[in-house]
Formats: structure tokens, C-alpha cells, sequence
């Protein structure tokens, strides 16, 4: 199996048609390319134009239709004709991802420093059948060596996986966009916070189940009914749709006019959502559980801000337990200056409700149903459960195609009587029996090398200093290091 990918990623390359073959695209395929009616940047799909995605199916290339607008071979494999009209075509995309961790004091215990080494290969195909019916697949590997390493989780060690693989159906109804999508596939239509296919892991999370939407020039609606993918170790054959879990719910978006608050690029994105969970786990304890989400998401540019702002009420049951929770999750930055690479100043402030877990009260702990856990700790340490977190930023472009982020994050608890949850939900065992609220103080930075449309590098460093909430159940600081070279086609 671990020779299986690169052979078929070989394969892939040399064996595509050449577009030369065939004829250029008809008015068919013109039609195709016309943009639809909500903008396309906050439409739920997370889409590129020309461009490349953390989210590989999103991309759209059907300019490389245009033989003038290739500079390479690889441009080329984004459009594959396939017949001699030219509106089935075959668009081909890949990762290869080399990466190094290293953590001292791994989980936070006094111990030898662990390394990763960690590696990703994709490779997927995105087949249109016409303006209105297309087709995606997409295989990945992840390899994982190193030192003190432990037992790895299937979603960073793993020989093949079908990470993703769906059917599409889209088309024009009384003036508005409209589409379905049936099968694996990545969900990002929510906050980042909450709604994520996590690219800091090897192998991206992804759900099984329908989607569909109806979109038109300011308002947008999407509904969904999802099973996460519950990954096994080796092959394509175990990786099978979660019956213990469940997401659905709806989506609502309103492209807010430019002329709101000057020249502003708004959008507000309200969501109603349920999460069932048959083997949900707060305190030691094990059960059922079915969380909704109620809240709002509001986020875009207003001249030289930018905001990123969630609030939303949480409710249900976990086993004999009602469920009352909320967050408050506010991103804002300043541009000094009119270019769009001048510095940012900026200032996260971030409140998940606590209390509860260990005890038979309501429970008051917040939950996200996958977010992006590394906005809080690249070590994947703290989560938006139980946490009231503030945090300084500052961004700035110190060399052509290259971007720095730094900030200075402090963190306490919500609730003393509760744990210090890790991004994957699990307590700090030991840490609901302190009393002390402070949990760390973090100094983040990241840096990213653009060094070529295809090509980048990124290094991340992180140095959690432990606070009380922590030490007082024997938790030591840790420091984090990261790198890691990306090439996409």
C-alpha cells in the first residue's frame, strides 16, 4: 500500500491526454464559466479562482481552457478535455507535504522531547460532465516516523485513504444558483472556529451524507445532513461513514451592500445546527449526546478592517444532563496602510462557557464541532471549551512573498470547578480538582514562504508557559518548532 499512491500519482502524470487533441471549449462550457450569482468567496465552498485551496475540489481552473494561459506542463493537467467540444474535461490536482515537528515536554509532562516526521501525498481528479454535473475523487497517504511518537492517530499514520469522493448536480432555478452534493466530502460552510478540514493534520476531516444550496445575488441558504469519516489504519477498504455521529443543520448567508459603513465587503451568516453523538464523553462519563447550535457569524472588510466575529448559543442533552452553553469567538485587525501587504495590528478576544462536566448540574461546557484547533495552540493545547482567551496580533510582510504572524496569547479558565480541555476535547486529567483559574501564557509565531504559486514553506514556533490552572495537577511548560515544505499542482 505505501507504494501504491506515488505509482498511481506516476501514472496519472504521464499517461493524461494532451488538450491539443481536441477542440476549443463551445459556449457550453463559456456558459459554465459564468460567476455565480452570490459572491463566490463566501459562498460555503471556500472557493479559488486561479488559484490554489487548502480545499483542492474548490479550485476553479477552466481558464487554463485557454492554451495562451499555460506556462507549464502541470497547467495543463487542470484542463483535460475529453471530448471534442470541450465541455467534459478532467481537471487533476496533487500535494506533496514534508514536515518536522518537535515538542518538548509532549502532553505537558516532564519528559523527552518528541519528532515528527511527518508526510502527505494527494492526488485527486474533479471530472465535468457539462455546465451542470460533475464528479470528484481524491486519495491521500500518511507516513509518520520519529522519536516518542507513541500510538498514531489514523488521521496523521495512515497507508491509503479515499479522502474524499463525490457527485454534484447544480443548475439555474427562478433566478438563483441551485446544487446538490452526495457522497465524502470536506464541509467549511461555518466559521473556521467551528467548521474546519483541518490541514494541520496529515489526513483532512471529512463527513459522509448530503448538501445542498440555492443562492442568489445577496442571500444564500444551505442545508446538510453529515456523518463524520471514521478513519481506519490501512487501505481504502476501513474507512467507513461514523454511526455515532451526526451533523446537520442550515446555514443562512446576506452579502451585506458595499455601501454599508463606506466601501465594505460584508457578509452575515446566520446558522442553526444539530450534533448527535451516541458516545459523547464529558467528566469520565460516556453517553448520548445531541448538542444544538444556534448563532451568527458575522465577518469581511470594512476599509481598513478586518473582522471575524461568532456568537452562539448552545443547548440539548448529554445523557441526564441539559446542555447551556455559549461562545463568543471576536478576530479583529487594523491595516497601517493603503497596500493591501501593509502591517496589521490586531486583537483576538475568545469566550467559551465552562462548568459542569464534572458535575450534575447543568452542563455549560461549550463545544466546537470540528473548528480549526490550532488558532488557540499550535500544539493543539487548549480548545474553546471552558476558556476565556485574549491575545495582541501583528502581522506584516517583511520580504517579498513572505508573511509573518505573531502574537502573545493569554488564557484562563471560564469555570475553576471544571477541567482544562485539549483541542481534541479530552480534560487535562487532574486539572477540575485546582481551584486556580490562570491556564498559560503563549508566544506564537508563524512565518510563510510564498516561493511560487506551487511551492511554499512554513515554520511555526510556539512556547506555552504553564500557568497554575496547570502546574497545580503537574503540567510543565512546553515549546513547539515546526516546518514544513508544500508543492501542489
Amino acid at each position: 500500500m505505501k507504494t501504491g499512491l506515488p505509482r498511481l500519482l506516476a501514472a496519472t502524470l504521464c499517461c493524461a491526454p494532451a488538450p491539443a487533441l481536441f477542440a476549443a471549449p463551445t459556449a457550453a462550457l463559456a456558459d459554465e464559466a459564468k460567476a455565480p450569482i452570490y459572491p463566490v468567496s463566501s459562498n460555503g465552498d471556500g472557493a479559488v479562482t486561479n488559484g490554489y485551496s487548502i480545499s483542492r475540489w474548490a479550485e476553479d481552473w477552466r481558464s487554463m481552457a485557454d492554451t495562451k494561459k499555460r506556462d507549464d506542463f502541470l497547467d495543463r493537467l487542470k484542463f483535460l478535455p475529453l471530448n471534442e467540444t470541450g465541455d467534459i474535461y478532467v481537471t487533476l490536482s496533487g500535494e506533496l507535504r514534508l514536515r518536522v515537528n518537535q515538542t518538548t515536554n509532549p502532553n505537558l509532562r516532564e519528559a523527552e522531547a518528541q519528532r515528527q516526521d511527518i508526510s502527505r501525498m494527494v492526488v485527486g481528479a474533479d471530472v465535468h460532465v457539462g455546465p451542470h454535473l460533475r464528479f470528484y475523487g481524491e486519495l491521500a497517504h500518511a507516513g509518520l516516523a520519529g522519536e516518542n511518537i507513541g500510538t498514531p492517530a489514523t488521521n496523521m499514520s495512515n497507508g491509503l485513504v479515499a479522502q474524499q469522493y463525490f457527485a454534484e448536480a447544480n443548475g439555474r432555478l427562478a433566478g438563483l444558483d441551485v446544487g446538490i452534493r452526495y457522497g465524502r466530502q470536506e464541509f467549511v460552510d461555518g466559521p473556521n472556529l467551528l467548521t474546519s478540514q483541518r490541514d494541520n493534520n496529515t489526513i483532512h476531516y471529512t463527513l459522509n451524507g448530503v448538501r445542498a444550496w440555492a443562492r442568489g445575488k445577496a442571500v444564500r441558504a444551505d442545508v446538510f445532513d453529515l456523518r463524520p469519516t471514521a478513519y481506519g489504519e490501512d487501505g481504502i477498504g476501513d474507512d467507513k461513514s461514523d454511526p455515532e455521529r451526526r451533523f446537520s443543520g442550515v446555514t443562512l448567508g446576506y452579502a451585506v451592500p458595499k455601501t454599508f459603513l463606506g466601501d465594505s465587503k460584508l457578509f452575515v451568516d446566520p446558522f442553526l445546527w444539530r450534533r448527535r453523538n451516541g458516545v459523547g464523553t464529558w467528566g469520565g462519563r460516556i453517553g448520548p449526546a445531541t448538542r444544538y447550535y444556534g448563532g451568527v457569524h458575522v465577518y469581511g472588510d470594512a476599509g481598513p478592517i478586518n473582522l471575524d466575529w461568532t456568537v452562539n448559543h448552545q443547548w440539548g442533552e448529554f445523557i441526564d444532563q441539559k446542555i447551556n452553553a455559549w461562545q463568543v469567538l471576536l478576530a479583529q485587525s487594523y491595516r497601517l496602510g493603503a497596500s493591501k501587504s501593509a502591517p496589521r495590528i490586531g486583537l483576538s478576544a475568545d469566550y467559551a462557557s465552562g462548568g459542569g462536566g464534572y458535575g450534575d448540574g447543568k452542563l455549560r461546557d461549550a463545544y466546537s464541532p470540528f473548528g480549526n484547533n490550532v488558532y488557540f495552540s499550535y500544539q493543539l493545547y487548549l480548545t474553546p471549551s471552558n476558556l476565556r482567551a485574549i491575545a495582541p496580533t501583528f502581522s506584516f510582510t517583511p520580504l517579498k512573498n513572505v508573511k509573518v504572524n505573531a502574537e502573545y496569547r493569554f488564557a484562563w479558565r471560564d469555570s475553576v470547578t471544571d477541567a482544562v480541555y485539549r483541542a481534541n476535547g479530552q480534560p487535562f486529567a487532574g486539572t477540575q480538582n485546582g481551584r486556580a483559574r490562570k491556564i498559560a501564557e503563549l508566544a506564537r509565531l508563524q512565518a510563510v514562504w510564498q516561493i511560487s504559486p506551487r511551492v511554499s514553506f512554513t515554520g511555526r514556533y510556539e512556547h506555552l508557559e504553564a500557568g497554575p490552572a496547570l502546574t497545580d495537577a503537574g503540567y510543565r511548560s512546553s515549546d513547539f518548532l515546526a516546518g514544513w515544505l508544500s508543492l501542489r499542482f
